[in-house]
């Protein structure tokens, strides 16, 4: 049951902003707080039984490491090293471990395997969640919290599934601030503003984007210069609508029960180098690794030499949290390489403004690009870089980039396009067949990729859902255009599909 259901929609929305909003009304908050919670698991439970007793078994583990903590002060440093083991492991098992004997058998020689293990939905974000709580707590920087909070901020359901990562403080507070149960109707109206433009990032573009990025990533030994750059730049935008739509949706269902989570995206294609790029897109798992992975390592505190291998490091990590694969480590290192690139200061790009840039190794840079080119460049190699996120295996990836280069006539374009199937096609193309146009099909189709290209790059020049449910007045317009998002998302929900950060 994703946020992207009629059953979540018509039901479970509803029932649960009822629910929170009249017993909170009657100050009723602990029944309040159970009811979110048990909805929360429900939510869960909905993607499979098996999944709901691991987190719940997870989450009895790391309240009882915290309450040895508790009692015993002195196994604050034995309680953390047992609880970030805990957490690693079980995302180990479920994750890693068949990647792991798949190489270790490659390594040695013999035929070693596994049971196919089915990953549960989510456990990336809420197992690191849970070691930021428990890191943060033998180091004495969070308190033991009665379990219902501890519950109620692992399994909050709008972030749960794919994030945003929040800090246990920032959630736990304002589950205790009494103001925030309070309905306000203007806060309310912006988060169902963003959740529609959320929905709509997501059903309407996205999952149109994605026919033609699963055909295109298929078929790689097929592919031709101009559909390999369709695909990649049809693939850009899927990821980003998709994973910032459903933090969309998730900041909307928060907004509307009062709650706000943490900013996850910021506009991330308009940054103007790498390093710009990381800091506003996935934020949330950004800061997670800067401050348990990143800074216990030293961070930049330990020589120019260290502080390099300390970035590598972190996104190499980056990109095993997000898939046990070779292709998802040489994407983590590409990026992680053109992080160290920005930090050399070798190049610097000109922002028009008096900010102060510090360099690594060169106090001056030898060369300053306009901020154009700059935002030009980390665009196209975070392109470039997604070829290794998004293929099968290195076999596909590799053969993506030699395919690059195979100039023929695009004829194969038009069959990538055609997997761009929506009903809205289905007039132009009758009007064409009745005109006797040949090749009315491919016409058709390839001038709807075109045209979803065009919007999905033009959204990512505009200002990003937090900029416009922030400022947006609720006038006529907007109203109406809202409206024709939430009904056109609606109908299209009957061709759902998961969002892409399901998987991690």
């Amino acid at each position: 049951m994703g946020f992207n259901s009629f059953k979540f929609i018509l039901l479970f929305l509803p029932l649960l902003l009822l629910g929170w909003n009249l017993l909170n009304n009657r100050r009723l908050y602990r029944a309040a707080d159970f009811f979110v919670i048990l909805m929360s698991l429900y939510y869960y439970y909905t993607f499979g039984a098996q999944f709901f007793w691991i987190l719940l078994f997870s989450i009895f583990v790391n309240y009882g490491l915290s309450f040895i903590v508790e009692k015993k002060r002195d196994l604050r440093k034995a309680v953390k090293v047992i609880g970030v083991l805990f957490n690693l492991s079980l995302l180990f098992y479920f994750k890693y471990l068949g990647f792991f004997v798949d190489n270790l058998s490659a390594i040695t020689g013999k035929a070693l395997s596994v049971q196919d293990i089915i990953m549960p939905i989510g456990i990336s974000f809420f197992t690191f969640g849970q070691i930021s709580f428990i890191v943060d707590r033998a180091n004495g920087e969070a308190p033991h919290y009665p379990l219902c909070q501890y519950a109620m901020y692992t399994v909050y359901f709008p972030k749960l599934i794919q994030g945003p990562i929040a800090f246990h403080k920032e959630m736990i507070d304002q589950f205790k601030d009494e103001a925030k149960r309070r309905f306000d109707s203007d806060t309310f109206a912006r988060g169902m503003m963003s959740f529609t433009i959320g929905l709509g990032k997501k059903v309407i573009l996205a999952d149109t984007l994605a026919g033609s990025v699963n055909y295109g990533f298929h078929y790689t030994y097929f592919m031709d210069t101009l559909t390999i750059i369709a695909v990649m730049l049809a693939y850009t935008f899927q990821i980003y609508l998709d994973f910032s739509g459903y933090c969309d949706m998730a900041n909307g269902v928060s907004m509307m029960l009062g709650i706000r989570l943490p900013d996850n995206f910021n506009s991330p294609y308009k940054a103007k180098s790498s390093k710009e790029l990381w800091q506003r897109w996935h934020m949330t798992l950004s800061r997670f690794f800067i401050k348990y992975v990143y800074i216990p390592l030293g961070g930049s505190r330990k020589g120019k030499i260290r502080t390099v291998l300390n970035v590598l490091i972190v996104f190499i990590i980056s990109g095993l949290w997000h898939g046990a694969g070779w292709t998802y480590i040489c994407w983590g290192f590409m990026q992680g390489l053109l992080v160290v690139w920005d930090d050399l200061g070798i190049v610097a790009v000109d922002y028009g403004d008096d900010r102060k840039r510090k360099y690594l190794l060169r106090e001056k840079p030898l060369f300053v690009v306009p901020g154009y080119l700059g935002n030009a460049m980390t665009f196209i190699m975070f392109v470039i870089s997604l070829v290794f996120f998004r293929s099968q295996d290195m076999k596909y990836a590799i053969q993506m980039f030699k395919q690059f280069f195979f100039f023929t006539y695009p004829g194969f374009l038009y069959r990538t396009a055609s997997q761009m199937k929506i009903a809205e096609n289905y007039v132009p193309r009758q009007i064409l067949t009745m005109l006797h146009v040949q090749g009315g099909d491919d016409i058709v189709y390839l001038a709807t990729m075109i045209i979803f290209l065009a919007v999905s790059g033009f959204i990512m020049t505009r200002k990003n859902t937090k900029e416009i449910v922030e400022s947006t007045d609720f006038g006529f317009k907007t109203v109406l255009g809202l409206s024709v998002i939430f009904v056109w998302s609606f109908i299209s929900l009957s061709d759902v599909s998961t969002f892409i950060y399901f998987q991690y």
